[in-house]
């Protein structure tokens, strides 16, 4: 019985257990699905407010793009306005010119109808006045007649046989005044007629000029290149040294520097950017740079050519190119290149008439002022220097002794170089070759150029403005702002105390500072 009695109070007991588990479990759960639905309509409200803020979003951004699409389209429709408004004033100013001129003619016309009756009276009166005279003379010539006792045919006789005594009398007198004038100065005579007829050989001479003119399309094209503020036209100045003039010169743009290098290298720089549409600063240095670099292939390029048509051979290419590089050169207006092709012809073939080596000569008559236009500008004769230069890329010692012999700047050794100096002068000599206004000019500006490159911490400078101004470009961490103040002092002082120029000279230092970094 008591075994019975446990089993009974085991299944009560389990069973109650059973019964509490069950309820236990039921609660649990119930908390834990009532805590995943608060959770899962958390969630659901989140991406509801997500959903609800990109579509703002996309909506916005629809907006803007809509805005810019009918902004850029109301600037399409007012820009094409103006140009018809411009197109439809300058044919209302054609019209008026050409009513003007109608009219102006008309005028003319008039008037010249006018003349004409005018003329037709004055010729009437004219003839009637003749009559009268021929009258008159014919009455007057019978008069004198009767008085002298001769006729008029025979005084005219004896008039014009004293006047031919007389004259040849003169006449004997000028030819023999004529004569000894002509043996005092047959020398210089003959010294015309041998230069006027070497002069036969000369060639095209270019006058220089300091400006060069870049036409453009359009004038929108002009704002591309000033840029914001200018900073285009400032960062193609300190790249190439040339001043940019954007004036009201339609169509064009126009480029000044004495230098015709810098000229050209800004020229094809600007015709790049323009084409290409892309005008910044950095974009501006990195074209300037690549067009330096084609420059520079392109004075290899004239400096073989010119060898070659001059049939020069064996010259080091370093020759080849300070060759090539007198194109962008002039010596008192006369192109460099020209003026050294100019002489080369000439003592070949002067030296060929006397008996020399005419090869010799030609290749010391091509390299005779290789000395002014080396990379860096020492402080040399350019006939020494250019004796220098040859020999140091050993070029024959007849050609190094005419080369800096030419201007009597050593003592001459051989035929040639009396020769190259003669040939030198006749180039130089003739009518319309030269400017010496220009070439002291170009001295003048580069001497200014050379005393602000003199102080410490300029980077590069350059003279613009025809000399009236010096645009000194500085190291930001050598020189500080106050510095530059004292250095534009002290290169205005140097420049009033070492130099000879009319009017004044603006000197401007610019100093900026560039913060370059790259993401890597």
């Amino acid at each position: 019985m008591e075994i019975i009695g446990y089993i009974i109070a085991a299944v009560v007991g389990g069973g109650t257990g059973f019964f509490l588990g069950r309820n236990l479990l039921l609660s649990m759960f119930k908390g834990e699905q009532i805590k995943a639905k608060a959770e899962a309509e958390a969630i659901l409200k989140t991406a509801d407010e997500k959903a609800k803020n990109i579509a703002k979003e996309k909506e916005l951004e629809i907006r803007e793009k809509f805005d810019q699409q009918r902004r850029d389209y109301n600037q399409d429709v007012e820009r094409r306005n103006r140009e018809l408004n411009e197109k439809e004033q300058k044919a209302k100013q054609r019209d008026q010119q050409m009513s003007q001129k109608m009219e102006q003619v008309a005028r003319k016309e008039q008037e010249l109808t006018q003349s004409q009756s005018q003329t037709e009276k004055l010729q009437e009166q004219l003839t009637t006045r003749k009559g009268e005279l021929d009258k008159a003379h014919n009455e007057a010539v019978s008069r004198l007649e009767k008085i002298a006792g001769v006729s008029a045919e025979e005084a005219k006789n004896e008039l014009i046989a004293a006047l031919k005594e007389e004259a040849r009398a003169k006449a004997f007198a000028q030819v023999k005044e004529v004569i000894d004038e002509a043996k005092s100065t047959a020398a210089k005579e003959a010294k015309k007629v041998v230069i006027e007829t070497i002069q036969r050989t000369a060639t095209e001479h270019a006058i220089e000029n300091a400006i060069s003119v870049f036409p453009i399309k359009s004038d929108e094209v002009k704002g591309q290149i000033i840029g914001r503020e200018g900073r285009n036209i400032r960062a193609l100045e300190a790249a190439t040294g040339v001043e940019v003039i954007v004036d009201d010169t339609p169509d064009a743009v126009i480029l000044s520097c004495f230098d015709p290098l810098r000229r050209e290298i800004a020229r094809l720089s600007l015709h790049r950017l323009v084409t290409d549409g892309r005008i910044h600063p950095a974009r501006i240095e990195e074209v300037v740079a690549k067009v330096k670099k084609q420059i520079e292939d392109e004075i290899m390029e004239i400096g073989e050519r010119t060898c070659i048509d001059l049939g020069i051979t064996g010259l080091h290419k370093e020759l080849v190119r300070l060759v090539g590089k007198m194109r962008y050169r002039s010596s008192y207006g006369q192109n460099l290149l020209q003026h050294s092709r100019e002489v080369a012809n000439l003592c070949a073939v002067m030296a060929a008439e006397l008996g020399l080596n005419p090869k010799l000569a030609k290749r010391a008559g091509l390299l005779h002022d290789i000395g002014k236009v080396p990379d860096d500008n020492p402080e040399l004769p350019h006939a020494i220097l250019g004796m220098e230069l040859a020999k140091k890329y050993n070029e024959h010692p007849v050609v190094c002794n005419a080369i800096g012999a030419h201007h009597d700047e050593i003592e001459m050794t051989d035929p040639i170089s009396a020769i190259i100096q003669a040939c030198d002068a006749v180039s130089g000599a003739r009518p319309g070759a030269r400017r010496e206004v220009v070439e002291s000019y170009l001295k003048r500006l580069k001497e200014l150029e050379s005393i602000a490159n003199g102080f410490n911490g300029v980077q590069k400078s350059y003279a613009i403005q025809a000399g009236r101004e010096l645009r000194v470009i500085v190291e930001s961490e050598k020189v500080t702002d106050e510095q530059s103040d004292l250095l534009s002092v002290s290169i205005s002082e140097k420049i009033q105390n070492e130099m000879q120029y009319p009017g004044q000279i603006k000197v401007t230092v610019i100093r900026e500072k560039r913060a370059v970094s790259f993401a890597k």
